[in-house]
């Protein structure tokens, strides 16, 4: 079985620590699809594939090599977070069991709580429960202090310095930034709290789309920071479009838009806006 896994590390200005990660990653016996650090989100996005137990295995020793150097009691950025190691989400690639990849999600999951003493939480296809990504970080890692949770494997309290992780199996999305030429946060705002409007109301073409207006200081630029967790409904060129477009209308430029991670072959047929390498690109 294959794995695509794309582990959220909250570190995002060392670049050592960047370069060690990479190497570590293109010496492995894994595709490497992305391995990118943001200075304002103060994270990092890496982005592999290959057999799951090696998968699996690589995921663990570059949480052994990158959380040694996470303490978000001291943690800084733009991007919300609960976790040293932050968000874990595995897709199965090609043909595949259900209950073969639940099975190794929660064998990861209950390894790396062990191994850390950090809670960890399964959400979409591995929940067991209501675990929802954006209600966990609702008030960040400060949010979950003193807190008693429930989590499915480990403590219940968070960790100190590494907090609290949230691993699974999810279907694919489209991580996508569009920048915009302002560093007036006021608009990526307006238009984000737009786009979550539509969601809920479940407007064609923006189902799932999740959105944030973001400050991105070290560029003098703002952000709208989209997950596309349905991207059979809701295409990339159109939601690009149609950002420009009321941006446009406040007087704002578009600065570029931004893959983060990968992107499926089937949906670049709906993508003319937004560059991406072709290591991005995997195959289904």
């Amino acid at each position: 079985m294959r794995l695509l896994a794309v582990p959220n590390w909250s570190f995002g200005r060392e670049l050592a620590l960047l370069r060690s990660v990479r190497d570590t990653l293109e010496a492995a016996d894994v595709r490497l699809h992305f391995c990118e650090a943001d200075i304002d989100h103060n994270r990092t996005v890496t982005a592999f594939s290959g057999e799951a137990d090696v998968v699996m295995d690589l995921t663990m020793l570059l949480a052994q090599q990158i959380l040694p150097s996470i303490n978000l009691a001291r943690h800084t950025g733009v991007h919300p977070r609960i976790g040293g190691l932050d968000v874990c989400p595995f897709v199965p690639l090609g043909r595949y069991e259900p209950m073969e990849v639940l099975d190794a999600v929660e064998y990861f999951a209950r390894s790396f709580a062990t191994a850390f003493n950090v809670p960890v939480f399964l959400y979409e296809k591995s929940s067991k429960g209501s675990t929802k990504l954006p209600n966990l970080r609702k008030g960040g890692f400060g949010g979950l202090l003193d807190r008693e949770l429930e989590p499915d494997f480990g403590p219940t309290r968070v960790h100190p310095h590494l907090g609290a992780t949230v691993v699974g199996w999810r279907d694919f999305l489209i991580a996508l930034n569009v920048n915009l030429d302002t560093p007036d946060v006021t608009y990526a705002e307006r238009i984000a709290a737009a786009i979550r409007d539509m969601r809920r109301a479940k407007t064609k073409g923006w189902e799932g789309v999740r959105a944030l207006g973001l400050t991105l200081a070290s560029r003098n630029l703002t952000q709208v920071s989209l997950n596309l967790t349905k991207p059979d409904l809701s295409p990339i060129d159109p939601i690009v479009d149609w950002i420009e477009q009321v941006a446009a209308g406040f007087g704002v430029a578009v600065a570029y838009p931004e893959l983060i991670g990968v992107i499926r072959d089937t949906d670049m047929e709906h993508n003319t806006r937004v560059a991406c390498r072709p290591e991005q690109v995997v195959e289904v």
